[in-house]
């Protein structure tokens, strides 16, 4: 089964730059990564995008919060599963 786990995160204004930065500094730990990407939005907003070849429930390494003082809220997370 193919799991997503999507993680967007909102900059303080200007400095969507470092959060973008930030977000791709991040590696991810180990396990079944199949792929990632990261997309970038209007009002310094990141995404990142990570499939892996595990079942939807499966403890999978998610990227952290980055520090307080670079974005306006909390990282907003979801969870999707591939319906083939």
């Amino acid at each position: 089964m193919t799991v997503a786990l999507m993680w967007e995160a909102r900059a303080v204004p200007g400095r969507g730059g470092e959060l973008l930065a930030w977000a791709r500094a991040q590696e991810s730990a180990g396990g079944p990564l199949l792929r990632r990407e990261t997309f970038r939005a209007p009002q310094d907003r990141v995404l990142v995008i990570t499939w892996w070849d595990a079942p939807y429930d499966a403890d999978l390494p998610e990227l952290p919060e980055p520090d307080g003082e670079l974005v306006t809220r909390a990282v907003h997370r979801w969870r999707f599963e591939s319906v083939g």
